[in-house]
């Protein structure tokens, strides 16, 4: 398709990657345990590359009880070795205890602000370094690329997909929250 660049060209015809960008690249997530696992796939992310996790998803699903923050925050050290061990999975030890912590933490803004969800809309509109910013001093393990993936993956900042992408104009019509805050006015680069 001409005009496109980027993500969007790359992952044309790919098999891992043209279905996580038709489907899930730049959409709208409500659901808390879903934005959980997108923080947490890209936390693993880290030093690798995004193909990595996409082929270990499932493996993640089934390693962290389906990306339940309730249950992910009641994890214990039997579980810390059981993840260490599990060759389905990043085994990072740092990356394994930023996901129990950062369940959590996120256990604390769901009973201050009633979800995740509604903690991050709270927060909105921002720019990418307030984001991180934020992120640094509410979540571990998370700098500027791993805050602006999970927040362009989950609509919150724009640059997931080019304007000419059939599925920026899917995205669109979802009205993702950077999106209402552009026609607001809000302007995420100078």
């Amino acid at each position: 398709m001409s005009g496109l660049t980027g993500y969007c060209q790359s992952a044309l015809g790919h098999e891992w990657h043209e279905p996580y960008h038709n489907r899930h690249y730049g959409f709208p997530i409500a659901d808390d345990d879903q934005l959980f696992e997108r923080l947490v796939l890209e936390i693993n992310q880290a030093g690798l590359s995004w193909l990595t996790i996409l082929k270990r998803q499932e493996s993640f699903r089934a390693a962290y009880s389906n990306f339940s923050i309730a249950r992910v925050a009641k994890y214990g050290e039997k579980d810390r070795e059981r993840l260490l061990a599990d060759p389905g999975i990043i085994r990072n030890r740092l990356k394994v205890e930023a996901a129990i912590e950062n369940a959590r933490r996120i256990r604390a803004l769901q009973k201050s602000h009633g979800s995740f969800q509604a903690w991050l809309a709270a927060q909105h509109p921002l720019r990418k370094p307030d984001w991180v910013k934020l992120f640094k001093n509410t979540f571990v393990f998370t700098g500027g690329e791993i805050v602006g993936e999970f927040l362009m993956s989950t609509g919150y900042l724009p640059g997931a997909h080019v304007e000419a992408c059939p599925v920026y104009k899917k995205i669109a019509k979802l009205g993702p929250p950077w999106m209402k805050a552009v026609n607001k006015g809000m302007r995420f680069h100078d």
